[in-house]
């Protein structure tokens, strides 16, 4: 376990996530995404409320960046990490206010198996879009895999507070319960 690891600062951002407001810069339209993602029993399908939320985190403004996010996209998908990683630097650096510039570079770095660059990136994504549930669920697997057990199930509760139907947080928070972690 590295003690280097920022989990503290980044744990302070998450717990007040609730109480964030996301950056004008984002298209108002996600606001009533939100509410009826969190809905119990959504009108339409979850799947389809989820895509259209994704889809308007990767939307931008600037035509050559939603291209470079979805070619650093595709290079992550097919395994070509070193290819995606200057095209993200380039991203965040270009446009610092784009959220999910932020929250694929911190993806990347997980994979990369570089929490501490992970953490940073998350905490950024986080600032610029506070109800971002998969930077949120990222941050609790960064967590995990470094021992801080207690950081990575209050994350996986805020991030289901937001997107409820996360079932793979469920899984994970099950898991993760005192009850369990004694019987392993």
């Amino acid at each position: 376990m590295s003690s280097s690891l920022p989990v503290d600062p980044v744990f302070q951002l998450i717990l007040e996530v609730p109480g964030l407001t996301p950056s004008p810069a984002l298209p108002s339209r996600l606001k009533g995404l939100f509410r009826e993602l969190s809905q119990t029993d959504p009108a339409r399908p979850v799947e389809d409320i989820e895509d259209q939320i994704w889809t308007l985190w990767s939307a931008h403004g600037d035509r050559v960046a939603e291209e470079t996010l979805a070619a650093a996209v595709e290079a992550i998908a097919s395994g070509e990490l070193q290819k995606a990683r200057p095209l993200l630097d380039h991203l965040v650096i270009k446009h610092p206010d784009w959220a999910e510039a932020w929250n694929k570079r911190a993806t990347l770095a997980y994979i990369e198996k570089r929490d501490a660059d992970s953490l940073l990136d998350i905490a950024q994504t986080l600032r610029l879009e506070p109800r971002h549930f998969g930077a949120i669920s990222s941050f609790g697997n960064v967590c995990l895999r470094n021992g801080h057990l207690n950081e990575a199930r209050a994350a996986f509760q805020i991030a289901l507070a937001i997107n409820p139907h996360m079932d793979e947080l469920h899984d994970l928070l099950e898991n993760l319960s005192p009850h369990n972690l004694m019987l392993h």
